[in-house]
């Protein structure tokens, strides 16, 4: 606090700033609670021969926001891997990612960094199918891409180390960065693998698809199951909920900190006002009982013995009331006995 009793500009700095993160994670709390909700809500329906008629009997032939498991399965052609053999999927993804050691100039130390330098992602149209051979049903899977949480599978990785000659290595030095290597990675959604998959059911021309929800909620093709993919959701919840809470903790903390403050500064202002009031009435009953001639004395008599005269004059506050020996006896830190602020500096008062 500073000597007025508003809050310094720190203070006023660490509340803002705790107060902006603990909006920032309360508002993704609420996502993350709302997406939890919404996969609650979902209704889970049985990839079987049923499935058209409770489409049909469904309002505009459809079901908002629905959770349905089946096996890959594709609709014609389907992706090879470029790396392994007998590997067949609907969905391949081809990612080059670069690595390498960085300079960090306020840490003084080497800082492993990462980036994606390509990326390829291709597709085929793929259904979900049962796993019973017997059943005959499939359902058209739209826009994978789009999905949160695509289960696709790691089938190749390799690192490429970089090869450096003595030249490279001082002129990295001298840069900053020393580059590691490539990281070559395929990842594929295969032909058979089980998928979850939350989004919109809806038939049409006699052909169930599966696209991205409308309102905004999630779209998902998970390779785990529903309820592993829920009570995933939820921990995140609990967890930002509980990042929420301690944060909200830290910013009441520090605002009843800074109003318990300028609350004790406030009462102390109060009680100095009143301590010089009380002083001031004591001194004026004094000088209406005393004599004419000893008026101007009791005006100059120290406030702290009432008998040598005021002879010193405090700084910083500027107040003339004690005299030396009564400065001299006052307790370590030494402070005014009209406003009570420490004493920095003593001037002697010579009257002439």
């Amino acid at each position: 606090m500073e000597s007025g009793g508003r809050p310094s500009l720190g203070q006023f700095i660490l509340l803002g700033a705790s107060s902006v993160v603990t909006a920032v994670l309360y508002s993704v709390y609420r996502q993350k609670a709302q997406v939890a909700q919404e996969l609650k809500g979902a209704k889970r329906i049985h990839l079987g021969e049923d499935l058209k008629s409770i489409l049909s009997e469904a309002p505009g032939k459809c079901v908002p926001y629905a959770v349905i498991e089946g096996a890959v399965r594709s609709v014609k052609e389907t992706l090879n891997s470029q790396f392994v053999e007998n590997c067949k999927g609907v969905i391949q993804r081809l990612t080059l990612q670069e690595h390498k050691m960085v300079w960090n100039r306020t840490t003084h130390l080497w800082n492993d960094c990462s980036k994606i330098i390509h990326q390829r992602t291709n597709t085929v149209p793929f259904d979900l199918v049962p796993h019973e051979d017997s059943v005959d049903m499939a359902v058209r899977v739209l826009k994978p891409l789009d999905s949160q949480d695509l289960g696709l599978e790691t089938v190749y990785e390799k690192f490429h180390p970089s090869i450096q000659s003595f030249t490279d290595v001082i002129g990295h030095y001298i840069s900053g960065e020393r580059p590691k290597g490539i990281q070559e990675t395929e990842e594929m959604l295969k032909v058979g693998a089980t998928l979850t998959g939350v989004g919109e059911l809806v038939l049409d021309n006699n052909s169930v698809r599966l696209q991205p929800p409308k309102q905004g909620m999630q779209y998902y093709l998970s390779s785990q199951d529903f309820d592993s993919l829920l009570q995933r959701q939820e921990s995140s919840v609990r967890l930002w909920k509980v990042l929420t809470l301690v944060f909200g903790f830290a910013t009441c903390a520090a605002l009843f900190f800074v109003l318990r403050k300028h609350y004790l500064q406030r009462q102390e202002r109060l009680r100095l006002r009143q301590m010089e009031k009380e002083f001031q009435e004591h001194e004026a009953q004094l000088l209406s009982r005393a004599k004419p001639e000893d008026r101007e004395s009791l005006k100059s008599a120290c406030v702290v013995c009432l008998s040598n005269f005021k002879s010193c004059v405090f700084l910083e506050c500027g107040h003339v009331c004690s005299c030396t020996e009564c400065y001299r006896a006052l307790p370590e830190p030494k402070r005014c006995p009209i406003c009570r602020q420490e004493i920095t500096r003593v001037i002697p008062l010579f009257n002439s």
